[in-house]
């Protein structure tokens, strides 16, 4: 058993089949099968239970989980405490919603590679409990995630705010009030996207009295999707003003207590971190300051 062996079950595990496994850690699917039958039968004993819904652990692989978790975090420590140094080098693997990557990431990461050219960026997009969970798992060094989280073993720094705003389907006459946008289906990035506390506050607040959400993966489907009339969305003014330029969607304006959207940047609490990643963060920090 080895610490690729330990990451191999630990993709598994948290995605509940070998194919998403494989599709996270880049592998080809087999190979994955593969690592897991042989740790199962170093360990002589089955760690997970196989049906058509999926793999879930059975009580060895929670135990295992549990160790593999330990020692993964543990890895991780010491390859950052080995490339602790005056130059920042190596990789730096960072993750971002999707609604911050444009606007906000793609600038400071040119400005980044212009001074750190001997740092390899990589990025990857998700939602904010996800990307919580690669950071947490370390998959990723740091992530951009709609805030403000109080989260146990992570930093958290604000970086900007933003206003969110209620998108419908352009209407040549904007007949419709907010309560009646509001009744309509929502869509969202994930059904557990952050968004959702803030949309049933709100409804509750305009007396309607349920939420329906539909999960619409991408920003730009959910563009077309609320153009082509399936529903509403909650999304940062800063994302939607050229859809809405072309006449794609509307913009509403919402009730103040509602209008906040936080963006910031966690990571691990560490005493060592690399060099890249301190890199890193002086340089969100000088942009704060600057903005």
């Amino acid at each position: 058993m080895d610490a690729g062996d330990l990451k191999i079950f630990q993709a598994v595990a948290r995605e509940g089949s070998i194919s998403k496994a494989a599709i996270a850690l880049n592998y080809v699917q087999s190979n994955v099968t593969t690592r897991i039958r042989q740790l199962e039968e170093q360990l002589q004993a089955p760690l997970f239970r196989r049906s058509n819904r999926g793999m879930s652990l059975t009580p060895a692989g929670e135990n295992l989980l549990l160790y593999a978790d330990k020692i993964v975090s543990l890895i991780y420590e010491a390859e950052q405490a080995v490339l602790i140094g005056d130059k920042p080098v190596g990789s730096l693997r960072l993750g971002s919603i999707e609604t911050a990557a444009s606007k906000l990431l793609t600038p400071l990461l040119a400005e980044y590679r212009s001074r750190y050219p001997d740092v390899q960026p990589v990025l990857a997009t998700g939602g904010t409990h996800e990307l919580m969970q690669k950071v947490i798992r370390h998959e990723v060094h740091g992530a951009f995630i709609y805030g403000s989280q109080n989260i146990p073993d992570l930093n958290y720094m604000k970086v900007l705010e933003e206003e969110l705003v209620l998108i419908a389907e352009p209407r040549t006459q904007e007949s419709y009030e907010l309560q009646e946008w509001l009744s309509k289906p929502m869509l969202f990035f994930e059904v557990g996207c952050t968004h959702r506390e803030q949309a049933e506050a709100l409804l509750r607040d305009q007396g309607v009295p349920t939420i329906q959400v539909t999960e619409y993966g991408t920003l730009d489907n959910i563009i077309h999707g609320v153009s082509a009339g399936l529903g509403v969305s909650l999304l940062p003014r800063s994302t939607v003003v050229q859809a809405q330029s072309r006449g794609e969607v509307h913009i509403y304006s919402l009730p103040e207590p509602y209008r906040r959207l936080e963006v910031g940047f966690i990571y691990p609490h560490s005493e060592h971190l690399s060099g890249a990643m301190r890199a890193w963060l002086s340089l969100l920090k000088t942009d704060k300051k600057g903005s």
